[in-house]
């Protein structure tokens, strides 16, 4: 993907050697400058046993080598790389606001036709404001429309917000070639923290911080889910800070 290509090269002068590597069964998280997370998708079709390269050495690479692993067909091994990626991102808090995807959402979508690939725990707060709302699903529950259905309601959209985890299964450009026209709102732990986004038609980037990489490798371990997990801050970095 292009925008993996600009995210390398944003952080080519800025490598660390990989300190450590937690893959657990709904996180990820890389230390490595900092401690990045993302979320841990696997395979369910055929081959079920297949395993992460290198694994035993992950930490003797440096952690631009292992950000490579954001390109494989694996998303076992994707999930390590979005984490390693979001490990090297110098974040500016500055250049942040401290809301969530729904104010964010909600501020420029209310009355509006609104879509959102991924089913959030908000939604249903999202429908009572908006015009019409599409939620877009690969695992779809009551309401949800099947995520293949994104050619014909994405353009249609004023909103659009996208779940970082686009970038796990290589489907973010697809998606982001659909929304043309919308503000576009990139959600969730995996989402990078980065301007270099920007470029490619993102408008906001509803992400995390980990402010105690400690805490958040201690929850993610016992099987915390999102809202469980402790030691992040939810940031979200905009092309302008006013909102």
């Amino acid at each position: 993907m292009k925008i993996l290509e600009d995210l390398f090269l944003s952080l080519k002068e800025n490598d660390y050697l990989v300190k450590r590597v937690h893959t657990c069964v709904f996180w990820t998280a890389v230390i490595s400058k900092h401690c990045g997370l993302s979320s841990t998708f696997r395979d369910e079709t055929v081959p079920h046993d297949r395993g992460v390269r290198d694994v035993g050495n992950l930490t003797q690479k440096t952690a631009l080598e292992l950000a490579e692993y954001a390109r494989s067909e694996s998303l076992l091994e994707a999930s390590i790389g979005m984490a390693t990626i979001n490990s090297l991102i110098d974040i500016d808090e500055s250049k942040c606001v401290e809301k969530n995807a729904l104010d964010i959402i909600l501020e420029k979508g209310e009355g509006k036709n609104v879509a959102v690939v991924g089913h959030f725990p908000w939604i249903p707060k999202l429908k009572e404001k908006v015009q019409n709302l599409w939620v877009l699903e690969q695992r779809i529950i009551e309401g949800d429309l099947p995520a293949k259905e994104a050619y014909r309601i994405l353009p249609e959209c004023d909103v659009v917000g996208i779940t970082g985890t686009s970038f796990i299964n290589h489907t973010l450009e697809y998606l982001l070639a659909l929304c043309e026209k919308a503000f576009v709102v990139l959600i969730g732990p995996t989402s990078p923290l980065s301007p270099v986004l920007f470029d490619h038609g993102i408008d906001a980037i509803c992400g995390v911080k980990i402010i105690d990489a400690d805490k958040v490798v201690r929850t993610i371990s016992e099987g915390a889910t999102f809202k469980e997990v402790t030691g992040v801050k939810l940031l979200t970095l905009t092309r302008t800070l006013k909102l």
